[in-house]
């Protein structure tokens, strides 16, 4: 049976530095790295206001301190919720439903304003993507009940309401 061992204390290129009393790393380079990480984040993808406060608080920022650099991203203009929602809504429409990707955008932390313009400068048609994402994941009628609750269970977990999704397979049976 092995023993437990001890480690003894962590060496001190592991541990963090030690925070002043403001909340910054001591010699002021907490704020500078979190705007590189910040801009590096959003140079990859468009990013929420809510999700992109969170990871910089996970990279050791307080809440204030993400807001400011928040703020200031969004006056510069490298961050918008707005143009998140749209880019999110244009990227999900042929495969979820409108009441999906509201529902997701509203969880993402965006405001209402902001996904009823995305959603309506965003060519979303449930009737179309449903047929569309049912062609391309099933492109034939259930074979059994078996196969077709499979069907209906995937497509509602897309967020399609399930009187649209019998219909378009009695319409497929036809």
């Amino acid at each position: 049976m092995p023993r437990s061992v001890s480690r003894g204390p962590v060496p001190f290129a592991v541990r963090r530095p030690p925070k002043s009393s403001a909340g910054q790393a001591t010699g002021g380079q907490l704020l500078p790295a979190l705007r590189a990480h910040a801009v590096r984040l959003l140079a990859r993808r468009e990013y929420s206001r809510a999700e992109l406060e969170s990871r910089l608080i996970a990279k050791g920022a307080s809440r204030e301190q993400a807001g400011a650099l928040l703020d200031e991203l969004a006056r510069v203009g490298y961050q918008s919720d707005a143009r998140f929602a749209l880019a999110f809504a244009a990227h999900n429409a042929r495969r979820y439903s409108r009441r999906s990707i509201t529902a997701e955008l509203r969880m993402k932390g965006v405001s209402t304003d902001a996904i009823d313009s995305a959603l309506t400068e965003t060519p979303l048609d449930d009737a179309e993507a449903l047929q569309a994402l049912w062609q391309r994941r099933f492109g034939r009628i259930p074979a059994d009940e078996r196969d077709k609750a499979r069907q209906v269970r995937f497509l509602q977990s897309r967020g399609f309401a399930v009187s649209a999704i019998l219909a378009l397979l009695r319409r497929t049976k036809a």
